[in-house]
């Protein structure tokens, strides 16, 4: 279940709330009992867990190791026409 902040527009009175989303808006400030309590707009948490990952992670291997191999072969190909 998401967490949601609060801040009632009378009293001031501001609350982070574990609500669902299906659950009716929630309009009554706890402390003032006024209809004047509204949901912020508020940034996501995000935590990576372990050692994470990063953006390298999700590419194609195939295409380094065979640009690798092409390098290594361009390099013998040059070690051998130089020493004839």
């Amino acid at each position: 279940m998401p967490i949601f902040d609060f801040t009632c527009e009378a009293c001031g009175c501001s609350k982070e709330l574990l609500r669902k989303i299906s659950d009716p808006i929630l309009m009554e400030c706890p402390e003032c009992k006024k209809e004047t309590f509204k949901k912020q707009v508020s940034a996501p948490s995000f935590q990576l867990t372990g050692s994470g990952w990063y953006v390298t992670d999700f590419k194609n291997k195939t295409k380094e190791s065979s640009a690798k191999a092409d390098t290594k072969t361009e390099i013998k190909k040059d070690a051998t026409v130089s020493s004839t």
